[in-house]
């Protein structure tokens, strides 16, 4: 008949083979989603890269264009003005419509969040939810 010390040592050592696994486990599913979390910000990361190249070409040729659309008002305005005070009236008006955007773009650009990488938030909130799961059926 085995007596109590040697039960209790038994159960130390599968109790020490559970933690030292549990915790093994713990930093290769850490390791998982922190690599999760890099391939998904990179990839997103990439994307707004593009984003940002298109939105530089749009506005280059978007100054241009109001280049020219600039020339053709001071040209219609000085049929009815001295040609500089046309040329100072169209300033005018673009420097409000300038005031205006750079006032609503600060406003968006405070408001903005970071990017979340959303798989990676989705697969920890399983991974907490099933890793709750085992340890309330443990307890029963």
């Amino acid at each position: 008949m085995p007596n109590g010390n040697g039960n209790t040592a038994l159960r130390e050592e599968q109790t020490g083979d559970l933690v030292k696994e549990l915790s093994e486990q713990t930093a290769l599913l850490v390791r998982q989603e922190v690599e999760l979390a890099k391939a998904e910000l990179k990839v997103k990361t990439k994307q707004a890269g593009v984003g940002v190249g298109m939105f530089g070409a749009a506005g280059t040729a978007g100054l241009f264009v109001l280049g020219g659309l600039m020339a053709a008002a001071i040209l219609g305005l000085s049929t009815v003005f001295t040609p500089w005070l046309a040329a100072l009236v169209i300033t005018a008006a673009l420097a409000v419509v300038a005031g205006v955007a750079v006032v609503l773009g600060r406003s968006k650009v405070r408001r903005a969040t970071p990017p979340v990488p959303e798989q990676t938030t989705e697969s920890v909130k399983e991974d907490l939810k099933t890793a709750r799961t085992r340890a309330q059926g443990g307890h029963r």
